[in-house]
């Protein structure tokens, strides 16, 4: 009997204890490293919706009972990919992982609670009378919420009268906030750090250059900041943050999150007679407010708004209190913020990314000639830097936007915005400003036959000083003139036009003979 009893106990010790909940809120470090939208290239970045992602890596101190138990690690970014999720520091590792997508709202209550009893108050705004019933939901949440009462079936909000409606509790599968859940087992109980890494979209970052050309006219000073975006409604506070350039490869992921629910609809028929609302109105769907304006670089000195958080600032050639530093990455170059930052929720911040001094540039007039035609044309021109120490520069510059100011009496005036791609050392840069009414340039046919096709190409300059010219001609020639090379698929002539003088070309196009 004795040896039976011990045996019993012997398996009673042997079956495991039931799951329990560990529910983990709070994050002792983070670090976020976001990547660019790939599909974007060196287009605007979407504030309002990022199409980026970001590498986020929490640290966090948990007590894990023994047995079984389903760790809820909540505050995760509403975009992570749980796939992607990996959690270290576990003794028992994971055995199962779930992401927790419907978040605790009144519309997720509702759609929660359908076909379900809930429990309205009216009161009467005469008497102040409170009305306590019983209701099922039959509909919602989105196109308005019916009910069905003792009375009849009515839609919620359509009373005229003050009224709410209770819930008996929080439905299983919501949650207050976006959440991982892991199964895991533990022989005893147990406090441990762990590190939890993963992959969430809805994150993005730029560069936005700011250019001063100095009274020289030859250089200029260069400013960038990076723009970070989070689309999420999660903050990550003091956050180690840093930034990849380049496009490392990331496949499609399978599951992208769900996109958060809308607000609740609760939609009525005007408590009015119909005389007072005219026909043509009464099926009208109010238009949406309009989008908020794009957010632009508009001066090139200290820089804040409602949606950008700036975290130092400048004066003009002072150096900035936080700037990022550049590293290497493989091939990708990374920027590390020195200090830790918070990435608010729905918001932008900007961090001073480079600043350079004295950057020597070529004042460059280019067109192609199927640009031009017999009247003579303003001639666009950029500014072109290389991308070298000795010139100024000599250090990588990743993609995004440029706004250029020129000297006018004394002050800065916007000359010009561009878009500039990804730039490695040796590199030319390329900031384009716009057309000069003082460089024009015409293109007039000379021969114009089935055997021979000439054109003369004339550039005139009514500036005080001489200019350099580059223009394109896209077509196969039937001879070569003079000072013309091969470059972007066609022939470039290259030229130097003096103060108040001209400059002209004469070509032949290459004709190609028709097969009988």
């Amino acid at each position: 009997m004795r040896g039976l009893a011990l045996l019993i106990l012997a398996s009673i010790a042997a079956v495991p204890a039931q799951a329990g909940t560990v529910t983990s809120s709070e994050v002792k470090a983070v670090s976020v490293t976001l990547y660019r939208d790939p599909a974007r290239g060196q287009g605007a970045m979407n504030a309002a919706n990022p199409g980026g992602y970001a590498l986020i890596t929490e640290t966090r101190t948990i007590t894990i009972p023994a047995g079984e138990s389903n760790i809820r690690f909540e505050g995760v970014a509403e975009g992570m990919f749980p796939e992607t999720a990996i959690i270290t520091g576990l003794p028992g590792g994971v055995r199962e992982k779930n992401r927790d997508a419907r978040l605790i709202s009144p519309a997720g209550l509702v759609d929660a609670y359908l076909a379900r009893s809930v429990h309205l108050k009216r009161t009467n705004r005469q008497t102040g009378k409170v009305t306590e019933q019983d209701a099922v939901l039959r509909a919602g949440p989105y196109g308005g919420v019916v009910l069905e009462t003792r009375e009849g079936v009515e839609a919620l909000g359509c009373s005229g009268l003050p009224e709410r409606m209770l819930f008996d509790g929080v439905p299983d599968g919501l949650a207050a906030k976006p959440t991982l859940s892991v199964q895991t087992i533990s022989e005893r109980g147990v406090t441990v750090t762990v590190q939890l890494s993963y992959i969430a979209q809805g994150f993005d970052w730029s560069a936005n250059y700011v250019a001063e050309v100095n009274e020289d006219g030859k250089t200029l000073d260069l400013f960038a900041w990076a723009t970070i975006a989070n689309g999420g409604a999660q903050s990550f506070v003091a956050a180690n943050t840093q930034a990849v350039a380049g496009q490392p490869n990331k496949e499609a992921n399978r599951q992208p999150p769900q996109p958060a629910p809308p607000a609740l609809n609760l939609q009525c028929w005007p408590l009015d007679i119909t005389s007072t609302h005219p026909r043509q109105y009464l099926y009208r769907i109010p238009p949406p407010p309009p989008p908020p304006s794009p957010i632009m670089l508009a001066a090139p000195m200290e820089m804040m708004s409602d949606n950008i958080i700036v975290t130092a600032s400048r004066a003009r050639g002072a150096p900035v209190a936080i700037q990022a530093v550049q590293e290497e990455l493989g091939d990708l170059k990374l920027y590390r913020i020195p200090e830790p930052v918070t990435i608010a929720a729905k918001s932008q911040k900007q961090v001073a990314m480079l600043q350079k001094t004295g950057v020597k540039f070529d004042r460059i007039y280019t067109a192609s000639v199927t640009e031009f035609g017999d009247e003579p044309s303003a001639m666009p021109f950029l500014l072109r830097m290389k991308n070298v120490k000795d010139k100024g520069l000599g250090l990588p510059m990743p993609a995004g936007g440029v706004v250029l100011f020129e000297p006018v009496g004394g002050n800065l005036l916007l000359a010009g915005q561009d878009g500039v791609a990804d730039r490695a050392i040796g590199d030319d840069v390329e900031f384009k400003v716009g057309s000069s009414p003082d460089v024009r340039a015409a293109i007039k046919p000379v021969i114009n036959t089935p055997k021979k096709r000439s054109f003369r190409l004339t550039l005139t300059n009514a500036r005080a000083t001489a200019i350099t010219a580059e223009i394109l001609i896209p077509y196969e020639l039937a001879n070569t003139p003079k000072g013309l090379v091969r470059k972007n698929g066609g022939w470039m002539w290259r030229t130097t036009v003096p103060a108040g003088g001209e400059a002209g070309l004469e070509y032949d196009l290459k004709i190609v003979g028709r097969r009988r």
